[in-house]
Protein backbone atom coordinates (compact mmCIF):
# COMPACT_ATOMS: atom_id res chain seq x y z
CA UNK A 1 0.00 0.00 0.00
CA UNK A 2 1.12 3.59 -0.89
CA UNK A 3 0.94 6.57 0.50
CA UNK A 4 -1.39 9.27 -1.10
CA UNK A 5 -0.37 12.16 1.13
CA UNK A 6 0.29 14.84 -0.91
CA UNK A 7 2.54 17.98 0.63
CA UNK A 8 1.00 20.58 -1.99
CA UNK A 9 -2.69 19.52 -1.35
CA UNK A 10 -1.55 19.44 2.44
CA UNK A 11 0.10 22.75 2.50
CA UNK A 12 -3.22 24.78 2.50
CA UNK A 13 -4.59 23.36 5.73
CA UNK A 14 -1.32 23.94 7.87
CA UNK A 15 -2.73 26.52 9.59
CA UNK A 16 -6.02 24.38 10.32
CA UNK A 17 -6.22 21.29 11.56
CA UNK A 18 -9.31 20.01 11.41
CA UNK A 19 -9.23 20.78 7.26
CA UNK A 20 -6.29 19.02 7.78
CA UNK A 21 -8.00 15.78 9.92
CA UNK A 22 -10.59 15.96 6.88
CA UNK A 23 -7.84 15.60 4.11
CA UNK A 24 -5.79 12.49 5.58
CA UNK A 25 -9.52 10.53 6.80
CA UNK A 26 -10.43 10.84 3.13
CA UNK A 27 -7.59 9.65 1.93
CA UNK A 28 -7.97 6.76 4.62
CA UNK A 29 -11.77 6.40 2.96
CA UNK A 30 -10.39 5.62 -0.23
CA UNK A 31 -8.58 2.45 0.44
CA UNK A 32 -11.34 -0.07 0.49
CA UNK A 33 -8.58 -2.55 1.97
CA UNK A 34 -8.44 -0.23 5.02
CA UNK A 35 -12.39 0.80 5.62
CA UNK A 36 -15.78 -0.45 3.99
CA UNK A 37 -18.96 1.17 3.99
CA UNK A 38 -18.90 3.92 7.38
CA UNK A 39 -16.10 1.61 8.71
CA UNK A 40 -13.08 2.73 10.58
CA UNK A 41 -13.10 6.42 12.57
CA UNK A 42 -10.47 9.32 12.84
CA UNK A 43 -9.80 12.30 15.32
CA UNK A 44 -8.58 15.42 16.32
CA UNK A 45 -7.87 17.25 19.32
CA UNK A 46 -7.82 20.66 19.45
CA UNK A 47 -7.50 22.84 22.46
CA UNK A 48 -9.76 20.89 24.89
CA UNK A 49 -12.21 19.80 22.33
CA UNK A 50 -12.16 16.29 20.93
CA UNK A 51 -13.54 16.17 16.86
CA UNK A 52 -14.10 12.77 16.33
CA UNK A 53 -16.10 10.93 13.42
CA UNK A 54 -20.07 10.99 14.12
CA UNK A 55 -22.22 8.85 12.88
CA UNK A 56 -23.23 8.31 9.82
CA UNK A 57 -20.74 9.58 8.41
CA UNK A 58 -17.89 7.52 5.72
CA UNK A 59 -14.33 8.51 5.60
CA UNK A 60 -14.07 8.70 2.10
CA UNK A 61 -16.80 11.45 2.03
CA UNK A 62 -16.32 13.05 5.38
CA UNK A 63 -16.40 17.04 5.86
CA UNK A 64 -16.07 19.44 8.77
CA UNK A 65 -19.84 18.72 9.46
CA UNK A 66 -18.77 15.04 9.90
CA UNK A 67 -16.63 15.86 13.28
CA UNK A 68 -18.52 15.78 16.72
CA UNK A 69 -17.13 18.57 18.71
CA UNK A 70 -16.59 16.98 22.33
CA UNK A 71 -15.09 17.79 25.10
CA UNK A 72 -12.31 16.26 25.99
CA UNK A 73 -12.14 16.47 29.83
CA UNK A 74 -15.84 14.76 29.73
CA UNK A 75 -14.47 11.50 27.84
CA UNK A 76 -11.22 11.44 30.01
CA UNK A 77 -13.77 10.87 32.89
CA UNK A 78 -15.98 8.14 31.44
CA UNK A 79 -12.61 6.33 30.84
CA UNK A 80 -11.95 6.09 34.61
CA UNK A 81 -15.62 4.70 35.56
CA UNK A 82 -15.71 1.08 36.95
CA UNK A 83 -18.53 0.68 34.44
CA UNK A 84 -21.07 2.42 31.41
CA UNK A 85 -23.38 1.36 29.54
CA UNK A 86 -23.10 1.90 25.77
CA UNK A 87 -26.44 4.07 26.31
CA UNK A 88 -25.58 5.85 28.94
CA UNK A 89 -21.93 6.28 27.31
CA UNK A 90 -23.68 7.87 24.14
CA UNK A 91 -26.16 9.82 25.72
CA UNK A 92 -23.52 11.58 28.14
CA UNK A 93 -20.98 12.05 24.72
CA UNK A 94 -23.61 13.74 23.06
CA UNK A 95 -24.51 15.98 26.07
CA UNK A 96 -20.62 16.96 26.06
CA UNK A 97 -21.00 18.45 22.65
CA UNK A 98 -20.15 22.15 22.02
CA UNK A 99 -22.79 21.94 19.40
CA UNK A 100 -25.73 19.87 19.22
CA UNK A 101 -26.43 20.09 15.53
CA UNK A 102 -23.51 17.72 14.91
CA UNK A 103 -24.11 14.00 14.71
CA UNK A 104 -23.43 11.57 17.56
CA UNK A 105 -19.86 10.52 18.22
CA UNK A 106 -18.27 7.80 17.20
CA UNK A 107 -18.65 4.99 20.05
CA UNK A 108 -14.79 4.93 20.06
CA UNK A 109 -14.71 8.49 21.47
CA UNK A 110 -13.41 7.70 25.17
CA UNK A 111 -10.77 5.67 23.16
CA UNK A 112 -9.36 8.37 20.74
CA UNK A 113 -9.26 10.32 23.83
CA UNK A 114 -7.29 8.53 25.81
CA UNK A 115 -4.77 8.32 23.07
CA UNK A 116 -2.28 11.22 23.93
CA UNK A 117 -2.15 12.66 20.35
CA UNK A 118 -3.52 15.09 17.90
CA UNK A 119 -4.29 12.61 14.88
CA UNK A 120 -5.70 9.26 16.03
CA UNK A 121 -6.26 7.16 12.77
CA UNK A 122 -8.70 3.98 13.32
CA UNK A 123 -9.13 1.22 10.05
CA UNK A 124 -10.38 -2.81 9.48
CA UNK A 125 -7.20 -3.10 7.51
CA UNK A 126 -8.09 -6.50 5.78
CA UNK A 127 -4.52 -7.75 5.56
CA UNK A 128 -3.87 -7.23 9.16
CA UNK A 129 -7.24 -8.44 10.16
CA UNK A 130 -6.97 -11.57 8.16
CA UNK A 131 -3.91 -12.40 9.81
CA UNK A 132 -5.56 -11.84 13.27
CA UNK A 133 -7.63 -13.90 12.10
CA UNK A 134 -5.53 -17.21 12.29
CA UNK A 135 -4.87 -19.75 15.06
CA UNK A 136 -1.57 -18.25 15.54
CA UNK A 137 -2.64 -15.08 14.56
CA UNK A 138 -1.09 -12.82 17.87
CA UNK A 139 2.24 -14.78 17.32
CA UNK A 140 2.68 -13.55 13.77
CA UNK A 141 1.72 -9.95 14.60
CA UNK A 142 4.13 -9.62 17.56
CA UNK A 143 6.71 -12.04 15.32
CA UNK A 144 6.06 -9.11 12.68
CA UNK A 145 6.10 -5.57 14.71
CA UNK A 146 8.41 -6.25 17.79
CA UNK A 147 7.88 -5.00 21.10
CA UNK A 148 6.93 -0.89 19.39
CA UNK A 149 3.57 -2.57 18.64
CA UNK A 150 0.84 -2.62 21.43
CA UNK A 151 -1.48 -6.04 20.58
CA UNK A 152 -4.93 -6.23 21.94
CA UNK A 153 -6.95 -9.54 22.45
CA UNK A 154 -10.78 -9.10 21.12
CA UNK A 155 -12.71 -6.96 23.48
CA UNK A 156 -16.05 -5.61 22.47
CA UNK A 157 -16.12 -2.04 20.91
CA UNK A 158 -17.44 0.94 22.68
CA UNK A 159 -17.28 1.46 26.66
CA UNK A 160 -15.58 -2.05 27.47
CA UNK A 161 -12.68 -1.46 25.12
CA UNK A 162 -11.64 1.86 26.17
CA UNK A 163 -11.74 1.16 29.74
CA UNK A 164 -9.71 -2.10 29.45
CA UNK A 165 -6.97 -0.08 26.98
CA UNK A 166 -7.15 2.68 29.40
CA UNK A 167 -6.68 0.52 32.49
CA UNK A 168 -3.74 -1.57 30.43
CA UNK A 169 -1.89 1.50 29.13
CA UNK A 170 -1.77 3.79 32.68
CA UNK A 171 2.13 4.99 33.06
CA UNK A 172 3.09 3.42 29.30
CA UNK A 173 5.34 5.14 27.40
CA UNK A 174 3.04 6.02 24.03
CA UNK A 175 6.13 7.89 22.32
CA UNK A 176 7.62 4.53 21.96
CA UNK A 177 4.45 2.63 20.06
CA UNK A 178 4.27 2.18 16.48
CA UNK A 179 0.97 1.74 16.61
CA UNK A 180 -1.74 -0.15 18.30
CA UNK A 181 -3.42 -3.50 17.37
CA UNK A 182 -7.05 -4.88 17.90
CA UNK A 183 -7.08 -8.90 17.32
CA UNK A 184 -10.05 -9.31 15.38
CA UNK A 185 -10.90 -6.37 14.85
CA UNK A 186 -8.60 -3.38 13.57
CA UNK A 187 -5.60 -1.41 14.13
CA UNK A 188 -4.64 2.51 15.33
CA UNK A 189 -2.27 4.99 14.78
CA UNK A 190 -1.49 8.32 16.02
CA UNK A 191 0.73 11.54 16.00
CA UNK A 192 0.58 14.87 16.91
CA UNK A 193 1.55 15.21 12.90
CA UNK A 194 -1.57 14.03 10.41
CA UNK A 195 0.79 12.68 7.94
CA UNK A 196 2.88 10.81 10.40
CA UNK A 197 -0.48 9.19 11.69
CA UNK A 198 -1.37 8.32 8.39
CA UNK A 199 1.70 6.92 7.01
CA UNK A 200 2.61 5.04 10.16
CA UNK A 201 -1.11 3.60 8.97
CA UNK A 202 -0.25 2.83 5.83
CA UNK A 203 3.13 1.22 6.91
CA UNK A 204 1.74 -0.66 9.51
CA UNK A 205 -0.64 -1.91 6.65
CA UNK A 206 1.65 -2.60 4.32
CA UNK A 207 4.13 -5.21 6.47
CA UNK A 208 0.84 -7.27 6.47
CA UNK A 209 0.30 -7.23 2.94
CA UNK A 210 3.85 -8.20 1.98
CA UNK A 211 3.90 -10.86 4.04
CA UNK A 212 0.48 -11.95 2.67
CA UNK A 213 2.26 -11.62 -1.10
CA UNK A 214 4.69 -14.29 0.34
CA UNK A 215 2.90 -17.02 2.29
CA UNK A 216 -0.61 -17.11 0.21
CA UNK A 217 -1.58 -17.80 -3.16
CA UNK A 218 -4.64 -16.64 -4.37
CA UNK A 219 -4.56 -17.67 -8.61
CA UNK A 220 -8.36 -17.71 -9.07
CA UNK A 221 -9.84 -13.87 -10.13
CA UNK A 222 -12.33 -11.70 -8.51
CA UNK A 223 -13.79 -10.88 -11.53
CA UNK A 224 -17.40 -11.06 -11.97
CA UNK A 225 -18.58 -14.12 -14.35
CA UNK A 226 -21.29 -14.60 -16.44
CA UNK A 227 -23.81 -16.82 -14.30
CA UNK A 228 -27.52 -16.98 -15.15
CA UNK A 229 -29.34 -14.26 -13.23
CA UNK A 230 -32.47 -16.29 -12.68
CA UNK A 231 -30.53 -18.20 -9.88
CA UNK A 232 -30.11 -14.97 -7.97
CA UNK A 233 -33.97 -14.28 -8.68
CA UNK A 234 -35.32 -17.48 -7.46
CA UNK A 235 -32.80 -17.30 -4.21
CA UNK A 236 -34.03 -13.66 -3.12
CA UNK A 237 -37.22 -14.72 -3.96
CA UNK A 238 -37.69 -17.78 -1.66
CA UNK A 239 -35.42 -15.30 1.15
CA UNK A 240 -37.64 -12.19 0.47
CA UNK A 241 -40.59 -14.17 2.26
CA UNK A 242 -38.36 -14.71 5.83
CA UNK A 243 -37.14 -10.70 5.30
CA UNK A 244 -40.85 -9.57 4.15
CA UNK A 245 -39.89 -7.76 2.17
CA UNK A 246 -38.84 -7.27 -2.00
CA UNK A 247 -35.19 -7.96 -2.26
CA UNK A 248 -32.59 -6.87 -4.84
CA UNK A 249 -30.34 -10.04 -5.51
CA UNK A 250 -27.20 -10.25 -6.94
CA UNK A 251 -25.16 -13.20 -8.25
CA UNK A 252 -21.27 -13.00 -7.18
CA UNK A 253 -20.24 -15.98 -9.59
CA UNK A 254 -15.85 -14.85 -10.11
CA UNK A 255 -13.27 -17.95 -9.63
CA UNK A 256 -12.84 -16.72 -6.46
CA UNK A 257 -16.48 -17.03 -5.15
CA UNK A 258 -16.66 -20.60 -6.95
CA UNK A 259 -13.90 -21.54 -4.97
CA UNK A 260 -15.42 -20.31 -2.10
CA UNK A 261 -18.75 -22.28 -2.45
CA UNK A 262 -16.97 -25.78 -2.73
CA UNK A 263 -14.59 -25.42 0.13
CA UNK A 264 -15.16 -28.83 1.80
CA UNK A 265 -15.40 -27.20 5.61
CA UNK A 266 -17.48 -24.62 4.48
CA UNK A 267 -20.45 -25.40 6.78
CA UNK A 268 -18.13 -25.13 9.23
CA UNK A 269 -16.05 -22.22 8.08
CA UNK A 270 -18.78 -19.77 7.70
CA UNK A 271 -19.29 -19.95 11.46
CA UNK A 272 -16.23 -18.65 12.72
CA UNK A 273 -16.54 -15.63 12.51
CA UNK A 274 -16.50 -12.43 10.08
CA UNK A 275 -13.88 -10.25 8.95
CA UNK A 276 -14.52 -7.65 11.57
CA UNK A 277 -17.17 -7.41 13.97
CA UNK A 278 -19.04 -4.12 12.58
CA UNK A 279 -19.88 -6.36 9.58
CA UNK A 280 -22.12 -8.75 11.54
CA UNK A 281 -24.97 -5.72 11.61
CA UNK A 282 -24.66 -5.59 7.71
CA UNK A 283 -24.24 -9.69 6.74
CA UNK A 284 -25.15 -11.02 9.91
CA UNK A 285 -23.51 -13.47 11.57
CA UNK A 286 -23.41 -16.04 8.70
CA UNK A 287 -24.80 -17.02 5.30
CA UNK A 288 -27.19 -19.50 4.15
CA UNK A 289 -25.77 -22.52 2.40
CA UNK A 290 -27.29 -23.81 -0.41
CA UNK A 291 -26.79 -27.36 -2.20
CA UNK A 292 -29.78 -27.61 -4.65
CA UNK A 293 -32.49 -26.66 -3.23
CA UNK A 294 -33.21 -23.28 -2.40
CA UNK A 295 -36.17 -23.50 0.06
CA UNK A 296 -34.20 -26.44 2.01
CA UNK A 297 -31.10 -24.11 2.29
CA UNK A 298 -32.95 -21.07 2.90
CA UNK A 299 -34.99 -22.82 5.25
CA UNK A 300 -31.91 -24.33 6.77
CA UNK A 301 -30.68 -20.94 7.88
CA UNK A 302 -33.56 -19.67 9.21
CA UNK A 303 -33.57 -22.42 11.87
CA UNK A 304 -29.92 -22.03 12.59
CA UNK A 305 -29.99 -18.39 13.13
CA UNK A 306 -33.09 -19.13 15.62
CA UNK A 307 -30.62 -21.39 17.21
CA UNK A 308 -27.94 -18.82 17.47
CA UNK A 309 -30.57 -16.48 18.93
CA UNK A 310 -31.91 -19.09 21.06
CA UNK A 311 -28.39 -20.01 22.46
CA UNK A 312 -26.89 -16.43 23.37
CA UNK A 313 -30.05 -14.01 23.89
CA UNK A 314 -31.74 -12.99 26.91
CA UNK A 315 -35.40 -12.03 27.65
CA UNK A 316 -34.80 -8.83 27.02
CA UNK A 317 -33.83 -9.18 23.29
CA UNK A 318 -35.20 -8.88 20.32
CA UNK A 319 -35.15 -11.01 17.58
CA UNK A 320 -34.10 -9.76 14.07
CA UNK A 321 -35.37 -11.18 11.05
CA UNK A 322 -34.37 -14.67 9.90
CA UNK A 323 -33.98 -14.02 6.19
CA UNK A 324 -30.32 -14.24 5.40
CA UNK A 325 -27.96 -11.20 3.43
CA UNK A 326 -25.97 -13.47 1.46
CA UNK A 327 -26.44 -17.04 0.79
CA UNK A 328 -23.31 -19.34 -0.84
CA UNK A 329 -24.31 -21.45 -3.69
CA UNK A 330 -22.36 -24.75 -3.93
CA UNK A 331 -20.56 -24.97 -7.54
CA UNK A 332 -22.15 -21.40 -8.41
CA UNK A 333 -20.97 -18.76 -6.42
CA UNK A 334 -22.72 -16.06 -3.99
CA UNK A 335 -25.86 -14.52 -3.50
CA UNK A 336 -26.50 -11.51 -2.18
CA UNK A 337 -29.88 -10.42 -0.57
CA UNK A 338 -29.73 -6.49 0.37
CA UNK A 339 -33.75 -4.84 0.15
CA UNK A 340 -32.53 -2.49 -2.60
CA UNK A 341 -29.63 -1.91 -5.21
CA UNK A 342 -27.28 0.17 -2.70
CA UNK A 343 -27.85 -2.44 0.56
CA UNK A 344 -27.45 -5.73 -1.90
CA UNK A 345 -23.96 -3.47 -3.59
CA UNK A 346 -22.66 -2.61 0.36
CA UNK A 347 -22.97 -6.04 1.29
CA UNK A 348 -21.48 -7.47 -1.83
CA UNK A 349 -18.21 -5.65 -1.46
CA UNK A 350 -17.99 -6.89 2.49
CA UNK A 351 -18.86 -10.72 1.22
CA UNK A 352 -15.88 -10.07 -1.56
CA UNK A 353 -13.34 -8.63 0.95
CA UNK A 354 -14.27 -11.31 3.79
CA UNK A 355 -14.03 -14.93 1.37
CA UNK A 356 -10.71 -13.00 0.40
CA UNK A 357 -9.54 -13.06 3.83
CA UNK A 358 -10.94 -16.29 4.51
CA UNK A 359 -9.36 -18.20 1.90
CA UNK A 360 -5.91 -16.55 2.45
CA UNK A 361 -6.16 -17.35 6.22
CA UNK A 362 -6.38 -20.82 5.11
CA UNK A 363 -3.00 -20.97 3.83
CA UNK A 364 -2.01 -19.66 7.09
CA UNK A 365 -3.36 -22.63 9.80
CA UNK A 366 -6.46 -22.04 8.85
CA UNK A 367 -9.94 -19.12 9.58
CA UNK A 368 -10.66 -18.49 13.41
CA UNK A 369 -12.36 -14.82 13.68
CA UNK A 370 -15.12 -14.78 16.12
CA UNK A 371 -17.14 -16.99 18.45
CA UNK A 372 -20.82 -16.83 17.60
CA UNK A 373 -21.82 -15.39 21.26
CA UNK A 374 -18.85 -12.80 20.34
CA UNK A 375 -21.11 -11.50 17.10
CA UNK A 376 -24.41 -11.91 18.65
CA UNK A 377 -22.48 -9.07 21.65
CA UNK A 378 -22.12 -7.22 18.80
CA UNK A 379 -25.58 -7.93 16.15
CA UNK A 380 -27.36 -7.45 19.28
CA UNK A 381 -25.82 -4.18 20.85
CA UNK A 382 -27.97 -2.47 23.15
CA UNK A 383 -27.95 0.83 20.71
CA UNK A 384 -29.32 -1.52 18.06
CA UNK A 385 -31.60 -3.25 20.16
CA UNK A 386 -33.03 0.37 21.28
CA UNK A 387 -33.80 1.56 18.02
CA UNK A 388 -36.04 -1.86 17.40
CA UNK A 389 -37.96 -1.10 20.78
CA UNK A 390 -38.49 2.51 19.93
CA UNK A 391 -40.46 0.77 16.39
CA UNK A 392 -44.62 0.22 16.35
CA UNK A 393 -44.74 -3.40 17.18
Amino acid sequence: MTSLFDDSIAAQYRNDPLAMRVYSSQLLGKEADLVLHGGGNTSVKIDNTLYVKGSGWNLDTIEKPGFSPVNLDVLLEMATRTRLSDTQMVAEQRAAMSDQNFPNPSIEAILHAIIPYNFVDHTHADALVTLTNTPNGKALVQELYGDTMLIIDYVMPGFELAKHIYDLTRGINWDALSGMILMHHGVFTFDNNAKRAYEKMIGIVSVAEEYLAKQVTLACGDCEGKGDPAIAEAVGAEASKLRGCDLYPLLIDSPRAQLFSILPNLETLVKKGGLTPEHVIRIKPFPAIIDRDIAVGIGQFAQDYQNYFDANASSEHICLDLSPRYAVIKGVGIVVLGKDEKESRIIGDIVKHTITAILSAEQLGGWRSLTLAQMFEMEYWELEQAKLKQKPQ
